[in-house]
């Protein structure tokens, strides 16, 4: 069985077509379409699968709240079944937020299945609304975005696994640690069909999230070999395209656990030789031919923040330099190195020079020293917004584009009085979606 997704997913991974150039919304458009036996994928900036059995439809993850209303009519055009079981792969919102149009059809609701720690997920995420949405903001430029609190929570829960019938079907639920402490993943036998979440995204693993919880790589990558031993047919992602062929999937499972495994591994022997961080975050490197693969490039995550979450999982969150442990505050900080430098505007003078030199991250620090030691004078953060506004440009990874965005558009606000989200995008140069083409 073929189709346009398995088409486009095989020049991909040949390198025929890049990532960014494959035409999302036209898939999407087509609704959800069949990849193999009784499964069905409706590709969206966080996948839906529809499964097939003599019991009823199962889906694997229900996307995010905005695309809920044409991922429901996709799946319903594929088919009128009900739906039996409604599974999380996690808690993330792009995954669980489409269940509401199926709640409300004649019969049964859909059981919807999860790892216990979705509950405290949403339990957390509920105390937090107010900084989510400040970072999602910051991050993807939602204009005026509100965090939800309501929540679709599970009906059905488990520890360690779990295994679901739709009688010819079977649903192997496992699960994992990895971008999230409450991870599902599922493998179909009868099908050879290997479901991973966001285990397995098409890019980098999302092991740093530098304004996130803790992520655990570690156990993210005996996760992924758990997963290779499978011997999967068609591996379907939480973002991106199937990947199809036991060998590939192979492939792309262990090289994405070797990845991990030796940022781990490099992490740990500096800390255990007793390196600061500082020095580690400039040190440690994927190995090339790894960083080189289709599906391992840092379009979202970086390998330096994934450092950042070693660390804090192994050695808490003090750097190791002394001064770090209890420092002034930074306004006092930058106030005492701009009176040395004889002044904010001294300081900003020098960002250009650093940035002029290509050293755009000394001139990230000196721009953000002049700032915060004059943070009325509209010259400095005029240099501040045209610094960052060069992190945008010479950045490959969406999570410190977005952040980069958003601290030029504060600038700009200074200085126009303008909304921060008003001059987000202009800066951005468009929504900073993770992974490439998902806004296409």
């Amino acid at each position: 069985m073929t189709s346009p997704i398995l088409e486009y997913a095989d020049k991909v991974w040949r390198g025929v077509v890049r990532a960014d150039e494959v035409p999302l919304s036209v898939l999407r458009a087509a609704g959800a379409q069949e990849l193999t036996h009784g499964v069905a994928m409706w590709p969206a900036f966080g996948n839906v699968y529809a499964v097939r059995g003599d019991e009823g439809l199962a889906l694997f993850d229900t996307g995010n709240a905005v695309d809920a209303p044409a991922m429901y009519q996709a799946i319903r055009r594929w088919s009128d079944q009900p739906i039996k079981y409604a599974i999380f792969s996690h808690g993330h919102m792009d995954h669980v937020a489409g269940t509401e149009a199926f709640d409300e059809e004649d019969g049964p609701r859909p059981i919807v299945v999860a790892h216990e720690g979705i509950a405290r997920r949403f339990a957390r995420y509920g105390r937090t609304a107010g900084y989510n949405s400040v970072i999602d903001q910051r991050q993807f430029g939602f204009i005026r975005m509100s965090w939800p609190t309501n929540y679709r929570v599970p009906d059905l829960t488990y520890q360690n696994r779990m295994n679901l019938s739709l009688g010819d079907v079977t649903f192997q639920l496992r699960h994992a640690r990895g971008e999230t402490d409450d991870a599902t993943w599922a493998f179909l036998p009868e099908r050879g069909v290997l479901l991973t979440g966001d285990l397995f995204v098409w890019v980098a693993p999302s092991a740093g999230g530098p304004q996130k919880v803790q992520r655990y790589p570690d156990e993210w990558a005996v996760a992924l070999r758990k997963m290779a031993t499978m011997n999967a047919e068609l591996l379907l992602p939480g973002h991106g395209l199937p990947i199809a062929g036991a060998d590939r999937v192979r492939q792309a499972l262990v090289d994405t656990a070797d990845y991990l495994d030796s940022l781990v591994e490099q992490t740990l022997d500096l800390m255990n030789a007793g390196v600061r961080l500082d020095e580690i975050l400039h040190t440690v490197k994927p190995p090339r031919e790894l960083a080189d693969r289709v599906y391992l490039k840092p379009f979202y995550d970086e390998p330096e923040f994934i450092v950042r979450n070693i660390w804090r999982l192994h050695g808490g969150w003090h750097d190791g330099n002394p001064a770090h442990l209890k420092p002034a505050p930074d306004a006092v900080f930058a106030k005492a190195v701009a009176e040395l430098a004889s002044g904010a505007a001294s300081l900003a003078g020098r960002a250009i020079v650093a940035a002029a030199d290509g050293d755009l991250r000394l001139a990230s620090q000196l721009a953000e020293l002049a700032a915060q030691a004059d943070p009325e004078d509209h010259k400095v953060h005029e240099i501040r917004a045209r610094v960052y506004a060069l992190r945008v440009q010479n950045e490959t990874g969406a999570l410190a584009r977005g952040i980069f965005a958003w601290a030029a558009a504060e600038s700009r606000s200074k200085i126009t009085g303008l909304d921060i989200l008003d001059v987000y995008h202009e800066v951005a140069g468009g929504q900073m979606w993770w992974i490439p083409g998902a806004a296409r």
